[in-house]
Protein backbone atom coordinates (compact mmCIF):
# COMPACT_ATOMS: atom_id res chain seq x y z
CA UNK A 1 0.00 0.00 0.00
CA UNK A 2 1.10 3.82 -0.69
CA UNK A 3 0.17 6.44 1.96
CA UNK A 4 0.22 9.94 0.46
CA UNK A 5 -0.77 12.65 1.99
CA UNK A 6 0.96 16.34 2.47
CA UNK A 7 2.54 15.49 -0.57
CA UNK A 8 4.77 12.40 1.35
CA UNK A 9 4.74 9.18 -0.48
CA UNK A 10 5.51 6.26 1.96
CA UNK A 11 5.56 2.98 0.27
CA UNK A 12 4.21 -0.20 2.57
CA UNK A 13 4.56 -3.50 1.51
CA UNK A 14 4.68 -6.93 2.74
CA UNK A 15 8.31 -9.17 2.02
CA UNK A 16 6.26 -11.98 0.89
CA UNK A 17 4.35 -10.58 -2.16
CA UNK A 18 7.21 -8.38 -3.42
CA UNK A 19 8.36 -9.85 -6.77
CA UNK A 20 11.90 -10.16 -7.75
CA UNK A 21 12.12 -6.79 -9.48
CA UNK A 22 10.78 -4.92 -6.69
CA UNK A 23 12.87 -6.99 -3.97
CA UNK A 24 16.22 -6.02 -5.88
CA UNK A 25 15.32 -1.95 -6.50
CA UNK A 26 14.94 -2.04 -2.46
CA UNK A 27 18.36 -3.87 -1.73
CA UNK A 28 20.46 -2.39 -4.31
CA UNK A 29 19.14 1.14 -2.78
CA UNK A 30 21.58 3.77 -4.27
CA UNK A 31 24.42 2.05 -5.27
CA UNK A 32 26.21 4.64 -7.24
CA UNK A 33 27.30 4.53 -10.81
CA UNK A 34 30.68 4.72 -10.23
CA UNK A 35 31.53 3.37 -13.72
CA UNK A 36 29.81 6.27 -15.18
CA UNK A 37 32.23 8.75 -14.11
CA UNK A 38 35.45 5.96 -13.75
CA UNK A 39 36.90 7.37 -17.00
CA UNK A 40 36.48 11.14 -16.17
CA UNK A 41 38.21 10.25 -12.80
CA UNK A 42 40.56 8.18 -13.98
CA UNK A 43 41.80 11.29 -16.49
CA UNK A 44 41.76 13.56 -13.32
CA UNK A 45 44.21 11.42 -11.21
CA UNK A 46 46.44 10.72 -14.56
CA UNK A 47 46.90 14.74 -14.63
CA UNK A 48 47.63 14.85 -10.94
CA UNK A 49 49.91 12.51 -11.20
CA UNK A 50 51.92 13.72 -14.23
CA UNK A 51 51.34 17.32 -13.35
CA UNK A 52 51.02 17.94 -9.49
CA UNK A 53 49.71 20.26 -7.63
CA UNK A 54 48.88 22.73 -10.63
CA UNK A 55 45.85 20.54 -11.79
CA UNK A 56 44.05 21.25 -8.80
CA UNK A 57 44.60 25.04 -8.54
CA UNK A 58 43.74 25.16 -12.69
CA UNK A 59 40.23 23.80 -11.82
CA UNK A 60 39.36 26.00 -8.87
CA UNK A 61 38.69 28.91 -11.32
CA UNK A 62 37.15 31.64 -8.09
CA UNK A 63 37.17 34.94 -8.97
CA UNK A 64 39.81 36.57 -6.39
CA UNK A 65 41.43 33.28 -5.68
CA UNK A 66 44.82 33.03 -6.42
CA UNK A 67 47.18 29.45 -6.27
CA UNK A 68 48.20 29.71 -2.41
CA UNK A 69 50.25 27.31 0.13
CA UNK A 70 47.61 24.12 0.36
CA UNK A 71 48.70 23.42 3.18
CA UNK A 72 46.69 24.99 6.68
CA UNK A 73 49.05 26.57 8.61
CA UNK A 74 49.72 26.83 12.48
CA UNK A 75 48.33 30.20 12.81
CA UNK A 76 45.31 29.26 10.58
CA UNK A 77 44.48 26.60 13.39
CA UNK A 78 44.95 28.65 16.55
CA UNK A 79 42.98 31.38 14.84
CA UNK A 80 40.06 28.37 14.43
CA UNK A 81 40.45 27.10 18.28
CA UNK A 82 39.37 31.54 18.91
CA UNK A 83 36.43 31.74 16.27
CA UNK A 84 35.10 27.85 17.74
CA UNK A 85 32.09 28.47 19.49
CA UNK A 86 33.13 27.39 23.23
CA UNK A 87 29.81 24.81 23.04
CA UNK A 88 31.19 22.95 20.19
CA UNK A 89 34.49 22.62 21.55
CA UNK A 90 33.16 21.22 24.76
CA UNK A 91 30.94 18.92 22.48
CA UNK A 92 34.25 17.77 20.04
CA UNK A 93 36.33 17.51 23.02
CA UNK A 94 33.42 14.97 24.55
CA UNK A 95 32.91 13.11 21.46
CA UNK A 96 36.82 12.71 21.03
CA UNK A 97 37.03 11.28 24.55
CA UNK A 98 34.37 8.43 23.70
CA UNK A 99 36.03 7.45 20.60
CA UNK A 100 39.45 7.45 21.92
CA UNK A 101 38.12 5.26 25.04
CA UNK A 102 36.31 2.71 22.57
CA UNK A 103 39.44 2.27 19.82
CA UNK A 104 41.57 2.04 23.07
CA UNK A 105 39.78 -1.50 23.76
CA UNK A 106 41.15 -2.54 20.27
CA UNK A 107 44.40 -2.42 21.01
CA UNK A 108 45.44 -6.14 20.91
CA UNK A 109 49.50 -7.79 21.81
CA UNK A 110 51.45 -6.30 19.50
CA UNK A 111 53.05 -9.81 18.83
CA UNK A 112 52.23 -13.47 20.02
CA UNK A 113 54.10 -16.91 18.89
CA UNK A 114 53.07 -20.52 19.12
CA UNK A 115 54.95 -23.61 18.53
CA UNK A 116 53.29 -25.53 15.99
CA UNK A 117 54.96 -28.93 16.64
CA UNK A 118 58.34 -29.55 17.67
CA UNK A 119 61.26 -27.61 16.48
CA UNK A 120 58.61 -25.13 14.21
CA UNK A 121 57.76 -21.48 15.54
CA UNK A 122 55.49 -19.22 13.99
CA UNK A 123 54.11 -15.75 14.93
CA UNK A 124 52.53 -12.65 14.25
CA UNK A 125 53.29 -9.44 14.81
CA UNK A 126 51.34 -6.22 14.10
CA UNK A 127 52.76 -2.98 12.71
CA UNK A 128 51.65 0.58 12.04
CA UNK A 129 51.22 1.76 8.76
CA UNK A 130 53.71 4.50 8.99
CA UNK A 131 51.35 6.87 6.34
CA UNK A 132 48.07 7.49 5.91
CA UNK A 133 45.46 9.84 4.40
CA UNK A 134 42.19 10.64 5.76
CA UNK A 135 39.55 12.16 3.64
CA UNK A 136 37.09 14.64 5.25
CA UNK A 137 34.15 15.44 2.93
CA UNK A 138 32.92 19.05 2.63
CA UNK A 139 30.70 20.65 0.32
CA UNK A 140 26.80 20.54 1.48
CA UNK A 141 28.05 21.09 5.17
CA UNK A 142 31.45 20.94 7.24
CA UNK A 143 31.88 17.18 8.96
CA UNK A 144 34.30 17.12 12.02
CA UNK A 145 32.58 14.23 13.02
CA UNK A 146 34.56 12.44 10.66
CA UNK A 147 37.58 14.09 11.08
CA UNK A 148 37.35 12.88 14.66
CA UNK A 149 36.83 9.13 13.05
CA UNK A 150 39.38 8.59 10.70
CA UNK A 151 42.26 10.29 12.82
CA UNK A 152 42.23 9.27 16.20
CA UNK A 153 42.06 5.62 15.40
CA UNK A 154 44.68 6.22 13.23
CA UNK A 155 46.75 7.52 15.96
CA UNK A 156 45.69 5.06 18.52
CA UNK A 157 47.47 2.49 15.80
CA UNK A 158 50.52 3.97 15.97
CA UNK A 159 50.35 5.54 12.80
CA UNK A 160 54.01 8.39 12.26
CA UNK A 161 52.50 10.47 9.97
CA UNK A 162 48.61 11.05 9.61
CA UNK A 163 47.46 13.74 6.92
CA UNK A 164 44.42 15.31 6.29
CA UNK A 165 42.62 17.01 3.06
CA UNK A 166 39.37 18.27 3.22
CA UNK A 167 37.52 20.34 1.00
CA UNK A 168 37.73 23.99 1.44
CA UNK A 169 35.17 26.90 1.30
CA UNK A 170 35.04 29.26 -0.98
CA UNK A 171 36.85 31.53 0.49
CA UNK A 172 39.92 28.73 0.90
CA UNK A 173 39.21 28.63 3.93
CA UNK A 174 38.70 25.17 6.38
CA UNK A 175 35.73 25.50 8.67
CA UNK A 176 37.22 25.86 12.47
CA UNK A 177 35.03 23.46 13.76
CA UNK A 178 37.12 21.05 11.32
CA UNK A 179 40.40 22.33 12.05
CA UNK A 180 39.86 22.25 15.78
CA UNK A 181 38.96 18.29 15.35
CA UNK A 182 41.77 17.72 13.35
CA UNK A 183 44.11 19.08 16.06
CA UNK A 184 42.46 17.61 19.17
CA UNK A 185 42.53 13.99 16.94
CA UNK A 186 46.20 14.27 16.41
CA UNK A 187 46.71 15.00 12.99
CA UNK A 188 49.86 16.10 11.64
CA UNK A 189 49.13 17.71 8.80
CA UNK A 190 46.23 18.90 7.11
CA UNK A 191 45.90 20.24 3.31
CA UNK A 192 42.95 22.34 1.78
CA UNK A 193 42.06 19.92 -1.14
CA UNK A 194 39.18 18.06 -2.16
CA UNK A 195 37.38 15.48 -4.82
CA UNK A 196 39.33 13.09 -7.06
CA UNK A 197 42.32 15.31 -6.93
CA UNK A 198 42.84 15.36 -2.80
CA UNK A 199 42.78 11.34 -3.74
CA UNK A 200 45.25 11.50 -6.20
CA UNK A 201 47.45 13.99 -4.41
CA UNK A 202 47.44 11.21 -1.31
CA UNK A 203 48.49 8.35 -3.68
CA UNK A 204 51.14 10.04 -5.71
CA UNK A 205 52.19 12.85 -3.61
CA UNK A 206 52.96 16.21 -5.03
CA UNK A 207 55.13 19.03 -4.23
CA UNK A 208 52.92 20.19 -1.37
CA UNK A 209 51.32 16.54 -0.70
CA UNK A 210 53.29 13.86 0.88
CA UNK A 211 52.30 10.27 -0.84
CA UNK A 212 50.47 7.55 1.65
CA UNK A 213 50.31 3.96 1.68
CA UNK A 214 46.58 4.17 2.66
CA UNK A 215 43.44 6.27 2.26
CA UNK A 216 40.66 6.21 4.21
CA UNK A 217 37.40 8.37 4.89
CA UNK A 218 34.07 8.88 3.31
CA UNK A 219 33.00 11.09 0.05
CA UNK A 220 31.07 11.76 -2.71
CA UNK A 221 30.68 9.23 -5.90
CA UNK A 222 33.71 10.74 -7.40
CA UNK A 223 35.82 10.41 -4.14
CA UNK A 224 34.90 6.83 -4.19
CA UNK A 225 35.60 6.36 -7.94
CA UNK A 226 38.99 7.43 -7.11
CA UNK A 227 40.24 5.63 -4.60
CA UNK A 228 39.05 3.04 -6.83
CA UNK A 229 41.62 4.35 -9.15
CA UNK A 230 44.36 4.68 -6.91
CA UNK A 231 43.49 1.24 -5.22
CA UNK A 232 46.37 -1.16 -6.05
CA UNK A 233 48.71 1.78 -5.69
CA UNK A 234 48.14 2.50 -2.52
CA UNK A 235 45.34 0.38 0.06
CA UNK A 236 41.83 1.75 1.03
CA UNK A 237 39.55 1.18 3.55
CA UNK A 238 35.82 0.15 2.16
CA UNK A 239 33.96 1.85 -0.79
CA UNK A 240 31.24 3.97 0.35
CA UNK A 241 28.02 5.67 -0.70
CA UNK A 242 25.02 7.25 0.77
CA UNK A 243 24.01 6.69 4.22
CA UNK A 244 21.57 4.39 5.22
CA UNK A 245 19.47 2.60 8.01
CA UNK A 246 17.16 -0.51 8.88
CA UNK A 247 15.38 0.19 11.85
CA UNK A 248 13.82 -4.12 12.74
CA UNK A 249 11.09 -3.23 15.53
CA UNK A 250 8.58 -6.04 16.75
CA UNK A 251 4.75 -4.79 18.13
CA UNK A 252 6.48 -3.12 21.00
CA UNK A 253 8.38 -0.71 18.91
CA UNK A 254 7.24 3.31 19.67
CA UNK A 255 6.52 4.70 15.67
CA UNK A 256 6.94 8.34 16.60
CA UNK A 257 10.94 6.93 17.46
CA UNK A 258 10.74 5.25 13.80
CA UNK A 259 9.91 7.71 12.23
CA UNK A 260 12.11 10.27 13.54
CA UNK A 261 14.94 8.14 12.84
CA UNK A 262 14.25 7.17 9.31
CA UNK A 263 13.61 10.89 9.02
CA UNK A 264 16.87 11.96 10.07
CA UNK A 265 18.58 9.61 7.77
CA UNK A 266 16.88 10.95 5.24
CA UNK A 267 18.51 14.27 5.33
CA UNK A 268 21.69 13.15 4.65
CA UNK A 269 21.46 13.04 0.90
CA UNK A 270 18.97 12.63 -1.82
CA UNK A 271 20.26 9.52 -2.26
CA UNK A 272 19.64 8.05 1.32
CA UNK A 273 18.24 5.02 2.29
CA UNK A 274 15.88 4.50 5.06
CA UNK A 275 13.69 1.49 5.40
CA UNK A 276 11.30 -0.02 8.58
CA UNK A 277 11.33 -4.01 8.34
CA UNK A 278 8.71 -4.83 11.22
CA UNK A 279 6.41 -8.02 12.50
CA UNK A 280 3.94 -5.43 13.46
CA UNK A 281 1.33 -4.02 10.79
CA UNK A 282 -0.11 -1.69 12.76
CA UNK A 283 3.43 -0.49 14.08
CA UNK A 284 4.14 -0.04 10.01
CA UNK A 285 0.95 1.88 9.58
CA UNK A 286 1.47 4.30 12.44
CA UNK A 287 4.89 4.51 11.69
CA UNK A 288 4.04 6.15 8.19
CA UNK A 289 1.48 8.21 9.80
CA UNK A 290 4.16 9.99 11.95
CA UNK A 291 6.43 10.77 8.79
CA UNK A 292 3.32 12.56 7.26
CA UNK A 293 3.20 14.41 10.60
CA UNK A 294 6.65 15.31 10.92
CA UNK A 295 7.31 16.15 7.87
CA UNK A 296 4.71 19.12 7.74
CA UNK A 297 6.90 20.90 10.21
CA UNK A 298 10.12 20.34 8.50
CA UNK A 299 12.48 23.15 7.02
CA UNK A 300 14.39 20.80 4.29
CA UNK A 301 11.13 19.23 2.69
CA UNK A 302 12.28 19.36 -0.88
CA UNK A 303 15.79 17.01 0.12
CA UNK A 304 13.52 14.92 2.48
CA UNK A 305 10.75 14.34 0.00
CA UNK A 306 13.26 13.14 -2.41
CA UNK A 307 14.98 10.75 -0.29
CA UNK A 308 11.33 9.09 0.95
CA UNK A 309 9.96 8.61 -2.03
CA UNK A 310 13.47 7.18 -3.91
CA UNK A 311 14.64 5.10 -1.17
CA UNK A 312 12.29 4.92 1.99
CA UNK A 313 10.08 1.68 2.46
CA UNK A 314 8.10 0.05 5.45
CA UNK A 315 8.03 -3.37 5.03
CA UNK A 316 6.22 -6.03 6.94
CA UNK A 317 7.26 -9.47 7.76
CA UNK A 318 5.23 -12.28 8.35
CA UNK A 319 7.72 -13.15 11.56
CA UNK A 320 10.46 -12.25 13.29
CA UNK A 321 12.93 -15.09 10.86
CA UNK A 322 11.73 -13.33 7.79
CA UNK A 323 12.53 -9.92 9.02
CA UNK A 324 16.08 -10.82 10.31
CA UNK A 325 16.57 -12.73 6.63
CA UNK A 326 15.72 -9.69 5.15
CA UNK A 327 18.05 -7.50 7.33
CA UNK A 328 20.84 -10.08 6.72
CA UNK A 329 20.49 -9.56 2.63
CA UNK A 330 19.73 -5.66 2.65
CA UNK A 331 22.97 -5.59 5.49
CA UNK A 332 22.54 -2.08 6.12
CA UNK A 333 25.36 0.37 7.19
CA UNK A 334 23.49 1.40 10.20
CA UNK A 335 20.86 -1.27 11.69
CA UNK A 336 18.73 -0.06 14.93
CA UNK A 337 16.77 -3.01 16.89
CA UNK A 338 13.31 -2.09 18.46
CA UNK A 339 12.36 -5.48 19.96
CA UNK A 340 11.56 -6.47 23.45
CA UNK A 341 14.83 -8.34 23.43
CA UNK A 342 17.36 -6.57 21.21
CA UNK A 343 20.71 -8.23 22.48
CA UNK A 344 18.96 -11.50 21.47
CA UNK A 345 17.57 -9.97 18.00
CA UNK A 346 21.37 -8.93 17.89
CA UNK A 347 22.65 -12.82 18.21
CA UNK A 348 20.66 -13.45 14.85
CA UNK A 349 22.63 -10.45 12.78
CA UNK A 350 24.81 -11.45 10.23
CA UNK A 351 25.43 -8.33 8.32
CA UNK A 352 26.00 -4.55 9.37
CA UNK A 353 27.98 -2.20 9.52
CA UNK A 354 27.22 -0.69 13.19
CA UNK A 355 24.10 -1.64 15.73
CA UNK A 356 21.71 0.43 17.76
CA UNK A 357 20.24 -1.65 20.26
CA UNK A 358 16.72 -0.35 22.09
CA UNK A 359 14.76 2.41 22.31
CA UNK A 360 17.33 4.65 23.79
CA UNK A 361 20.03 4.23 21.11
CA UNK A 362 19.90 5.89 17.62
CA UNK A 363 22.06 6.46 14.78
CA UNK A 364 23.24 9.91 15.64
CA UNK A 365 24.73 8.73 19.13
CA UNK A 366 26.60 6.42 16.75
CA UNK A 367 27.31 8.89 14.31
CA UNK A 368 28.72 11.48 17.01
CA UNK A 369 29.78 10.46 20.29
CA UNK A 370 29.30 7.45 21.92
CA UNK A 371 32.52 5.91 20.20
CA UNK A 372 32.04 3.56 17.62
CA UNK A 373 33.29 4.59 14.46
CA UNK A 374 30.66 6.06 11.70
CA UNK A 375 32.59 5.15 8.97
CA UNK A 376 30.89 2.07 7.66
CA UNK A 377 30.26 0.03 4.91
CA UNK A 378 27.15 0.96 2.66
CA UNK A 379 25.44 -0.64 -0.06
CA UNK A 380 25.91 -4.06 0.78
CA UNK A 381 29.46 -3.84 1.43
CA UNK A 382 28.72 -4.95 5.09
CA UNK A 383 28.86 -8.06 3.80
CA UNK A 384 32.66 -8.18 3.26
CA UNK A 385 33.77 -4.97 5.01
CA UNK A 386 34.09 -3.98 8.15
CA UNK A 387 33.84 -0.15 10.17
CA UNK A 388 37.03 1.93 10.34
CA UNK A 389 38.95 0.57 13.13
CA UNK A 390 42.32 0.72 14.41
CA UNK A 391 42.94 -2.40 12.46
CA UNK A 392 42.35 -0.37 9.26
CA UNK A 393 45.93 1.42 10.36
CA UNK A 394 47.70 -1.93 11.13
CA UNK A 395 49.58 -4.48 9.24
CA UNK A 396 50.39 -7.88 10.29
CA UNK A 397 53.88 -9.56 9.57
CA UNK A 398 53.76 -13.18 10.13
CA UNK A 399 57.09 -15.15 10.91
CA UNK A 400 58.71 -18.84 11.32
CA UNK A 401 61.66 -20.20 13.03
CA UNK A 402 62.91 -23.84 12.54
CA UNK A 403 65.56 -25.57 14.41
CA UNK A 404 66.91 -28.77 11.90
CA UNK A 405 64.71 -31.18 13.71
CA UNK A 406 61.82 -29.26 12.53
CA UNK A 407 62.76 -28.67 8.91
CA UNK A 408 63.42 -32.43 9.19
CA UNK A 409 59.65 -33.36 10.55
CA UNK A 410 58.45 -31.41 6.87
CA UNK A 411 61.01 -32.71 4.79
CA UNK A 412 59.00 -34.93 3.40
CA UNK A 413 55.65 -33.12 3.17
CA UNK A 414 57.78 -30.05 1.24
CA UNK A 415 59.35 -31.77 -1.54
CA UNK A 416 56.13 -33.86 -2.46
CA UNK A 417 54.12 -30.88 -2.51
CA UNK A 418 56.55 -28.95 -4.67
CA UNK A 419 56.83 -31.67 -7.38
CA UNK A 420 53.16 -31.79 -7.57
CA UNK A 421 53.24 -27.95 -8.62
CA UNK A 422 55.85 -28.41 -10.44
CA UNK A 423 58.66 -26.24 -8.91
CA UNK A 424 61.39 -28.88 -7.84
CA UNK A 425 64.02 -26.37 -6.95
CA UNK A 426 62.01 -25.48 -3.45
CA UNK A 427 62.34 -29.18 -2.28
CA UNK A 428 65.83 -29.23 -2.91
CA UNK A 429 66.25 -26.00 -1.06
CA UNK A 430 64.60 -28.23 2.02
CA UNK A 431 66.76 -31.66 0.79
CA UNK A 432 70.09 -29.15 1.06
CA UNK A 433 69.49 -27.90 3.98
CA UNK A 434 68.92 -31.52 5.91
CA UNK A 435 71.53 -32.99 4.10
CA UNK A 436 73.96 -30.89 5.20
CA UNK A 437 76.30 -32.35 7.81
CA UNK A 438 77.63 -29.07 8.44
Amino acid sequence: MTFLREGVMIQISEISKLDNRDKEKIIKRSSQDIWSIYEYVKEIVTRVKEKGDRVYYEQLKREGISPGPLEVQEEEIDRAFKELDREVLRALEVASKNIERFHMEQLEKNMWQVEISDGIIAGMMRRPIEKVGCYIPGGRASYPSTALMTVIPARIAGVKEIVAVTPPREDMKVPPSVLVALRLSGCHRIFKIGGPWAIASLAYGTESIPKVFKIVGPGNRYVTAAKMVVFGDVDIDSPAGPSEVLILADGEADPKLIAMDLLSQAEHDPDSASILVTTSEEVAVETAKMIENIFKDMENQELLNESLKKYTHILIAKDMDEAVEFVNEYAPEHLEIHTKEPFMTLSMIDNAGSVFLGPWSCVPVGDYASGTNHVLPTAQCAKAFSGLSIYEFQKCITYQYLSKKGLENLKDTVITLSKIEGLPLHGEAVRCRVNNKG
